[in-house]
């Protein structure tokens, strides 16, 4: 089977990288996925109190729209018209709201599975002529000819594709499969995941509150809850995984304050290890990387998927600057025109991590000082501001794919 595309891992960034191909280019290409699990429709979506969340910038928000999710998406979405950034212990602390820079929200926040609900929706009414699922399979063996990709599949079908686009994960299986590798470093921190429930109106306020153990940030819900994202040593991460919900809640309240309010109730409890793991590089012959196989971050200031659907933005408008979609002059300028912004956010989060978990006096007044000049100071805040909502990093890749095509 030959394809112009085939996407390794049918999750949401590679649903949505086939999802962007399909409707917004200005031809018909002809595109596989390779997805291990058996069953990538998303089920229609509950209303759990603890179905998990994810925040999207502003540039993201408006990425979506441009692509024809956003209005069905926004019903379901809590915007943020406000970020409160403060030190534990300290008094530095940087507010930013929406009015001050002209926009109705700094992001949005929004359920996963809502945004997986409708990418599936869309794909489903996709002609299997211009989209192909392979499920549950997954690639196994990849063999370069100059002029294409050929893939071996679990299954024992062949596929032949002009590019290969690897969105499998931090983990991902395919990437080393075709030569390329990835640097990991470990934090020794673990990240605990709820939703909570509070007291009153959060009035849209998102919280990131730096402790001696990790950034914890509260982002507002839908249905008066927070998405609790708490950065935690291993150790006491067990301790309140294990605790009971009223314990739990008690430690939270000492940890973060009152700030957002009185914290009256905990759903269900999920935790992960923290690492850093970046490919070793974005592109090789006729494959990209883009998500998490290419950047997996800290979650600190939630960076993660907006970094993705830059990725997916900057290879879109490349397939429509070449006729082969797999060409070295693609794939080096995917390379090249992704290359700063990761940089960039992968030194903000890593240099945020090691620069606030800890309990050094020299630098708590450092933070301090700099939290301060931020707050105060309206050129910084609104250059952080721009980088915060995502609109600094788009418009520098637009510029630069704009350099390309020309």
């Amino acid at each position: 089977m030959q394809f112009d595309v085939v996407i390794a891992g049918g999750g949401m960034t590679g649903a949505m990288l086939a999802y962007a191909l399909q409707s917004q280019s200005s031809r018909i290409l002809k595109i596989a996925i390779v997805e291990k699990q058996s069953d990538a429709q998303v089920k229609a979506p509950s209303l759990s109190f603890d179905s998990r969340s994810i925040a999207l910038s502003a540039a993201s928000v408006d990425l979506l729209a441009s692509w024809g999710l956003w209005s069905e998406l926004a019903p379901y979405a809590c915007p943020i018209s406000h970020i409160s950034v403060s030190d534990r212990g300290h008094i530095g602390k940087v507010r930013l709201s929406a009015s001050e820079f002209n926009r109705r929200s700094l992001g949005q926040v929004i359920e996963i599975e809502r945004i997986g609900e409708l990418l599936y929706q869309r794909l489903a009414q996709v002609p299997s002529s211009q989209i192909t699922w392979y499920r549950p399979d997954q690639i196994v063996h990849i063999t370069q000819n100059v002029d294409s990709q050929q893939l071996l599949l679990a299954s024992g079908s062949v596929l032949e594709t002009q590019l290969l686009a690897l969105c499998e994960g931090g983990d991902s299986p395919t990437r080393a499969l075709a030569g390329i590798g990835c640097k990991v470093e470990h934090y020794q921190q673990t990240a605990l995941i709820a939703n909570i429930g509070v007291a009153g109106d959060h009035q849209q306020k998102a919280y990131e509150r730096f402790t001696s153990t990790g950034p914890l940030a509260l982002l507002p819900l839908t249905r008066q809850r927070y998405s609790l994202v708490w950065t935690l040593n291993t150790d006491d991460a067990a301790r309140l995984m294990a605790a009971s919900p009223q314990q739990f809640l008690a430690e939270l309240q000492q940890a973060f304050g009152y700030r957002a309010g009185v914290l009256q109730s905990v759903g269900e409890r999920l935790s992960y290890p923290l690492s850093l793991k970046t490919a070793l590089q974005a592109s090789s012959h006729r494959v990209v990387l883009c998500g998490n196989s290419l950047h997996n971050l800290h979650p600190i200031a939630g960076q993660g998927f907006n970094l993705a659907l830059r990725d997916l933005a900057a290879l879109l408008t490349l397939t429509e600057q070449h006729a082969d979609v797999g060409c070295y002059a693609l794939t080096n300028s995917y390379a090249k025109v992704r290359q700063q912004d990761m940089q960039q956010i992968v030194s903000l989060t890593d240099g945020l991590v090691r620069l606030f978990s800890n309990d050094s006096k020299l630098l708590a007044l450092a933070r301090t000082l700099g939290l301060t000049l931020l707050d105060n100071c309206p050129a910084l805040k609104s250059a952080f501001a721009k980088q915060t909502m995502g609109l600094s990093p788009q418009h520098r890749q637009e510029q630069q794919l704009t350099m390309k095509e020309l």
